[in-house]
């Protein structure tokens, strides 16, 4: 396994969250990705920062993907929103459209499957036994006409977290059952990837190579240089003349896991 997180501005605090966990038992694993969205300036109704919900959302999700090996990851994402809602519920208003919130991108494994769990705008890259590179994606915010997401308040008032158009991790765990989930053989997987989409920019915005590229970058030379390659092409774009494509710097974190054949029975 490997784990980078590297915030887009080293004056401001990083909202991706990332951890791995590995079972007492050695039979299986776990990743964890969030990518906290930045709220506005009046603070979104909460009294507390979008890394202190990255932070206790993601610890949640830590401990119960290794703990509760037997319930499904849509139900372990709908406690830990509970739980992290309860947090501050008496504190804060959880009914803000931008009361914290984060995407999400999970993977479980254990000796017989890999489950998998991705909500907005994350990516996950499996790698198949045949080398095979699929990128499980939550591609709806990717579909909304360019006039729907104008202004923030454009997209709090009619696309975020509603039917028709996004939905991320905030207060509400309903949300839960709006992800993209599945289960794949574990002796059809042979590696994972988890990326921000500050470090899918690689793929995304600056269209370097395909998910099968990203990931290959990834195995040979870290999870570091995938985020070293993304800087550079950062700050070649800043100096371009505008517009330019959106903000100049994000938080990037990538989670690579290779997943070993299973042993004979």
């Amino acid at each position: 396994m490997e784990l980078v997180s590297e915030p887009g501005d080293p004056g401001r605090p990083n909202e991706d969250f990332a951890s791995v966990g590995l079972p007492a038992s050695g039979q299986g694993g776990s990743l964890v990705v969030l990518d906290g969205v930045t709220p506005p300036q009046d603070g979104g109704g909460c009294l507390h920062s979008v890394p202190w919900f990255t932070a206790r959302l993601g610890g949640a999700l830590a401990e119960l993907t290794v703990s509760l090996p037997d319930v499904p990851l849509t139900e372990l994402l709908s406690r830990a929103l509970t739980r992290t809602a309860d947090g501050h519920a008496a504190t804060c208003d959880l009914s803000h459209p931008r009361t914290p919130q984060a995407t999400v991108a999970l993977a479980r494994w254990s000796p017989e499957s890999v489950e998998y769990l991705v909500l907005c705008d994350s990516a996950l890259l499996v790698e198949s036994d045949d080398g095979t590179v699929t990128a499980l994606l939550d591609d709806r915010l990717a579909r909304l006409p360019r006039s729907a997401l104008a202004t923030d308040a454009l997209v709090d008032a009619t696309v975020r977290n509603r039917e028709g158009g996004f939905f991320t991790a905030a207060a509400d765990p309903s949300v839960a059952a709006r992800a993209v989930t599945g289960t794949l053989p574990r002796d059809r997987v042979r590696a994972l990837a988890a990326l921000t989409d500050g470090a899918a920019r690689w793929v995304e915005r600056f269209h370097e190579g395909d998910w099968a590229d990203c990931l290959t970058l990834v195995r040979k030379e870290g999870a570091r240089s995938l985020v070293d390659r993304v800087r550079t092409l950062e700050r070649a774009d800043a100096d371009r003349p505008a517009p330019r494509r959106g903000k100049t710097h994000d938080d990037a974190t990538v989670v690579y896991a290779e997943l070993w054949p299973r042993r004979p029975q």
